[in-house]
């Protein structure tokens, strides 16, 4: 439950955006305009509005509805989805996430690149999914995100795969990336899950000290695990975007935009609005 100063805090912020709680507000536009495209020298000159398209995409986020449902006034729902696809292919959603990581980092007072993160997955139904797995411990078909977060539990990297890819083999592609975008990271915290030969070989190879969480022995129903809970948590971040309670993209590049989308969402606001 909100407390009656966070409720109070929303109201002020969905007073200054336009027509939705999901829309950007000046203070938040003007942290990401200077990302966006320049124009072309030559050609028509533009016409769209990237703030438009902003707000229309993160509206279909945060609501869960469809592209074809998109209220009129964004534009034609056409016009908003090739430009989603055109920003997710130049990157620009992941890149205004990383960025609005390291700021809320240093405002926190941390180091911008994090020295410590937490890996876990999280198995989910993907309906339209172009390939999709059997998770038999969840028995779910679908995708299992795989995904890295530091301290805090801020989004580090996200490795998407079918849901019948075990921990441990997902959790190794995200050692690769880790090590290449995020390179102080040193230290890993993981469940027993990541505990085989291969993927303690590799976090060895690349220089990460790989820690496993285990449960007290005897232990009975659900107990908070030192750093491990952040993980969770992010997770529970996450599907408060009901376009990602299921993952009903059918490319995994526009699903890991969709991710992208909502968490530097949740970053910019609280940069914004400290």
């Amino acid at each position: 439950m909100w407390t009656r100063k966070q409720r109070g805090r929303m109201a002020k912020i969905a007073r200054k955006t336009k027509r939705y709680p999901s829309d950007l507000t000046d203070e938040e536009w003007a942290r990401i305009a200077p990302l966006m495209p320049k124009p072309g020298r030559r050609g028509r000159p533009r016409e769209v509005e990237f703030r438009e398209v902003i707000n229309a995409v993160r509206y279909l986020v945060r609501s869960g509805c469809g592209w074809r449902m998109l209220p009129v006034h964004f534009g034609h729902w056409r016009t908003v989805y090739g430009w989603f696809r055109e920003l997710a292919r130049r990157f620009l959603f992941q890149t205004i996430h990383d960025v609005e990581l390291m700021l809320d980092r240093e405002r926190q007072g941390r180091e911008a690149s994090p020295s410590a993160a937490v890996i876990d997955s999280q198995s989910i139904k993907a309906p339209h999914a172009q390939t999709r797995g059997y998770d038999a411990g969840k028995k779910i078909v679908g995708r299992k995100r795989h995904i890295a977060v530091d301290a805090d539990g801020r989004l580090l990297m996200v490795n998407l795969t079918t849901a019948d890819i075990s921990d441990s083999a997902g959790a190794q592609a995200i050692l690769d990336a880790i090590r290449k975008r995020w390179p102080w990271v040193k230290h890993l915290f993981a469940d027993a899950a990541y505990d085989r030969l291969k993927l303690m070989d590799k976090a060895r190879y690349l220089e990460f000290v790989l820690e496993i969480i285990r449960r007290r022995d005897g232990q009975k129903g659900f107990e908070v695990l030192p750093r491990r809970w952040v993980v969770e948590r992010t997770f529970g971040w996450m599907i408060r975007w009901r376009r990602l309670v299921r993952d009903y993209e059918r490319r995994i590049d526009v699903s890991t935009a969709m991710i992208h989308v909502a968490m530097g969402g949740v970053l910019i606001r609280r940069n914004a609005h400290p």
